[in-house]
């Protein structure tokens, strides 16, 4: 059995204190810090870039999981590994024609790579790349936005990933979920597959933060 990771998206911390709300979920024994990265172009909103991920990395010994929601994300691969990041995702839909190169080119600098897929995007297109990455990161709300609602469409791509890991022997691959992730939602993931779970509001508006995180390390893959 595997204990579930604990990775809070920073999307739906206070920006205006980043160093406080990241302190806050480290103290309350959260894993990695999920850093979303958008451009306004691959997704409807604009976060951050590579020079907040490198003034925040010295806060914090949590595992940096950056999620890249951008366009071309190889010309940028280089600025983030050298920000700090441990893992480096990349959404297939945004590497048609150069997500082998894309990955390779993480994995260049030492990072640990990972692909994802939006809820309408079929687990198909990521089989000859699987071989190649460390994560997988599941969508279940439309990228872009933080408090969505769970997309219940997409839970068997979770058990389809799980399948394909399983038949290739590829068991260090982690599983991630994104979006609508709350107590109920997250039970239906993990029973699916998954082993790491991106929760944004469920975590940061939550009354007890610790307590919060602690229900969902429970959950046991």
């Amino acid at each position: 059995m595997k204990n579930i990771i604990i990775a809070p998206s920073i999307l739906s911390a206070d920006f205006a204190n980043l160093e406080k709300e990241i302190l806050k979920i480290e103290k309350a024994g959260a894993d990695w810090v999920h850093v979303d990265v958008m451009d306004g172009r691959f997704v409807p909103n604009i976060t951050i870039g590579a020079p907040v991920v490198k003034s925040i990395r010295k806060i914090t010994k949590m595992l940096f999981d950056v999620h890249l929601m951008i366009v071309e994300p190889i010309k940028f691969v280089k600025d983030f590994a050298a920000a700090g990041s441990d893992f480096i995702t990349v959404h297939t839909e945004a590497c048609e024609n150069n997500l082998d190169e894309t990955i390779d080119l993480i994995k260049s600098f030492g990072v640990k790579a990972g692909i994802s897929i939006k809820p309408k995007t079929p687990v198909s297109v990521i089989e000859k790349i699987l071989h190649k990455v460390d994560l997988v990161l599941i969508m279940t709300v439309e990228p872009g936005f933080g408090g969505q609602s769970f997309i219940m469409e997409a839970l068997p791509k979770i058990s389809e990933v799980r399948e394909l890991i399983a038949k290739e022997k590829l068991d260090h691959i982690h599983i991630e979920v994104d979006g609508g992730i709350n107590s109920e939602t997250a039970k239906l993931a993990v029973s699916a597959g998954a082993n790491a779970l991106v929760a944004g509001n469920y975590v940061y508006k939550a009354e007890n933060t610790a307590l919060t995180i602690a229900s969902l390390r429970k959950l046991v893959l």
